[in-house]
């Protein structure tokens, strides 16, 4: 397939199709690739042929989508993407525009829940939003499931200053204003470095949906990032050390900064019951046969099976492993509640690749 003669909805809509059947989620694929077109909006039409018409942070070349596999113990592996709504002519004002209309295209083909996203709305979506990112969309693909559909929003949409604010108000609103304190003990303890980047919601029923809140933590070490995983309720943080070292190296983690998300869910009184740390893994190696050497380690040491993050991977790669670094983009450490696991980013390249670096690397 040559991305140069299609749009982005056509280009990763294929590689949507394809992902869902490398691990085994065939169902519905056309409504899961119509799904993706809804949420891309109108931008997504606009050819590969030229550069991006927008300058999208999901991926490090500005493709407005991101793909992921989540893979946990004893369960089947669940596809996720990351996408921004953009629009004809795209603009912060007018992909917010774009990403609302994309949720109405979403609620006449699925049972969307959207009164928490309701509550909020008016403290994310300003009219003169400070940031080129204001809203994002998660889409989920569980075999045998309806699609399930997320939000992203900017906490600093009004500014850095005001970020935390937006998070305290957005947390009170949603039920879970306790849980804030926690968050300021644990994770957001050094100026400047640590920072509000995501406040996402579920839109499903209310009972089983999460509210998620992530910080990224800048020039950060392992005893910050352990502390900051101590704000999660029984949480056992033991592992973050691991995890860090085989995903990273050791050290400062001084180049992308290491993210924290806090899931809330229903009945969370006291704080988060739910902790992930993303790793940005392309900025920790070489290339991505490295980081595909990292990922196995870290899926040997939670005894998951490699076959299943393989046959995506394969899917997606138009090239050698080692002629480029950023398809493999991120891995995630899940744990607490609802689903501990692992999950592993893979960026679609459609517009361009990310040369190899020469990097300092120790070995896993």
């Amino acid at each position: 397939m040559d991305p140069q003669n299609v749009s982005v909805r056509d280009f990763t809509g294929r590689q949507l199709s394809a992902l869902l059947h490398s691990v085994g989620i065939t169902e519905n694929t056309a409504q899961s690739v119509g799904l993706l077109a809804d949420a891309l909006g109108p931008g997504g039409l606009h050819p590969l042929s030229t550069s991006p018409a927008w300058p999208s942070d999901v991926a490090d070349d500005h493709t407005p989508v991101e793909f992921s596999t989540a893979f946990a113990a004893d369960e089947p592996p669940v596809v996720r993407l990351i996408v921004e709504p953009t629009a004809t002519r795209p603009s912060r004002s007018a992909n917010t525009s774009a990403a609302l209309a994309a949720l109405d295209r979403m609620r006449q083909h699925g049972n969307l829940d959207t009164r928490r996203f309701d509550a909020v709305r008016n403290l994310f979506l300003p009219e003169q939003p400070e940031r080129d990112f204001t809203f994002w969309y998660s889409l989920v693909f569980r075999a045998a499931q309806a699609p399930a559909v997320k939000v992203y929003l900017n906490p600093e949409v009004r500014g850095e200053a005001a970020a935390e604010g937006l998070v305290r108000e957005a947390l009170e609103r949603t039920g879970f204003a306790s849980g804030f304190p926690v968050l300021r003990d644990h994770a957001v303890t050094r100026p400047g470095l640590d920072k509000y980047s995501f406040f996402a919601l579920d839109l499903v029923e209310q009972q089983r949906a999460r509210v998620k809140t992530y910080i990224s933590h800048h020039a950060v070490n392992v005893t910050d990032i352990t502390r900051a995983a101590n704000a999660a309720q029984g949480v056992d943080v033991d592992g973050v050390p691991d995890f860090c070292r085989l995903a990273g190296g050791t050290g400062t983690f001084d180049k992308r900064p290491l993210i924290s998300s806090y899931t809330f869910l229903e009945g969370d009184a006291d704080g988060p019951s739910g902790y992930s740390l993303y790793l940005p893994i392309r900025d920790y190696v070489g290339d991505d046969e490295e980081a595909r050497r990292r990922v196995l380690a870290v899926m040997a040491k939670y005894d998951l099976d490699p076959t299943q993050f393989d046959n995506a991977l394969r899917t997606i790669a138009r090239r050698p492993l080692d002629e480029g670094v950023g398809l493999i983009a991120h891995v995630s450490l899940r744990m607490g509640r609802p689903r501990p696991g692992v999950t592993v980013y893979l960026s679609s390249e459609a517009y361009d690749v990310t040369s190899p670096r020469s990097i300092i690397s120790l070995a896993v």
